[in-house]
């Protein structure tokens, strides 16, 4: 087994071992059994409050998983002095940051699946007890979990990054929200800028605007729960620009962290 499998294969179980972490699943576990239950009482949508319930609740989960890992990972190992007994040995401070990023993206699509296996049945129960009108397209349930998957991976590279620099949980940490918080709403303040309300702004203004959009993560676009909800058709083009934005945004996340660990100096 190579020196990076081995290295993913140990930071696995530290984060399973993390009692924060049984506590926070237990807690969505709990929520989404109770999904059936708090969807009866919308006597005309049932079926879309237990599933926009169920992927609310995983995707809770997931973002909160991704800030917390993300921004522990790498400070966690400074503080405790590990990193100097791990960089000792004949490995690279690239395979120590991607690994950790491995470790944290194969347990966020882990429970991700699972928790999204066991929200099937739930939901099922609660659209039987109410049919609706629309149909349920499991595929587009899928679709919205691959996005929030994707979307906390997103976050966990952010996090990372942030880590990389930091000598303290607090930078990371507030500032993974703050970024997630700014991707969210960044889509939406674009389209204000670009509307029919842009002659009203200084163009400088819009240029900044412009800019910081280019630059921050767009979250929207791993957002496919309206989709799930009221069964509405999922273009593939859509998709598969959601897939290739992810995959290049995290690709650039990941190289900036390799290339800010690599400078840093460590006690």
């Amino acid at each position: 087994m190579s020196k990076f499998a081995v290295l993913i294969q140990v930071n696995l179980k530290t984060i399973l071992r993390d009692r924060i972490l049984h506590a926070i699943l237990g807690a969505v576990v709990v929520g989404l059994l109770l999904v059936p239950a708090i969807s009866s009482f919308s006597m005309r949508q049932v079926q879309e409050l237990a599933i926009s319930l169920a992927l609310s609740g995983i995707s809770f989960f997931l973002l909160v998983m991704a800030i917390l890992l993300g921004s522990s990972s790498i400070w966690r190992d400074v503080e405790q002095r590990h990193t100097t007994s791990v960089l000792t040995l004949p490995l690279s401070r690239t395979t120590y940051v991607l690994a950790k990023f491995a470790a944290i993206a194969i347990f966020l699509l882990g429970t991700g699946i699972l928790l999204g296996i066991c929200s099937i049945p739930l939901i099922s129960v609660a659209a039987a007890s109410y049919p609706s009108d629309q149909p349920i397209l499991w595929g587009n349930l899928v679709v919205a979990l691959c996005g929030d998957i994707a979307k906390s991976m997103l976050i966990a590279a952010m996090a990372l990054l942030l880590s990389s620099i930091s000598t303290s949980f607090y930078l990371p940490f507030f500032g993974s929200v703050v970024l997630y918080l700014c991707g969210s709403a960044s889509q939406e303040v674009y389209e204000y800028v670009t509307g029919e309300f842009v002659r009203a702004m200084h163009p400088l203004v819009i240029v900044i605007i412009k800019s910081v959009y280019c630059l921050l993560p767009n979250l929207a676009a791993f957002n496919y729960k309206v989709q799930a909800v009221y069964a509405l058709p999922i273009p593939f083009e859509q998709i598969a620009w959601s897939v290739g934005y992810g995959t290049l945004y995290v690709a650039m996340i990941l190289v900036l962290a390799v290339l800010t660990f690599n400078r840093r100096v460590l006690g």
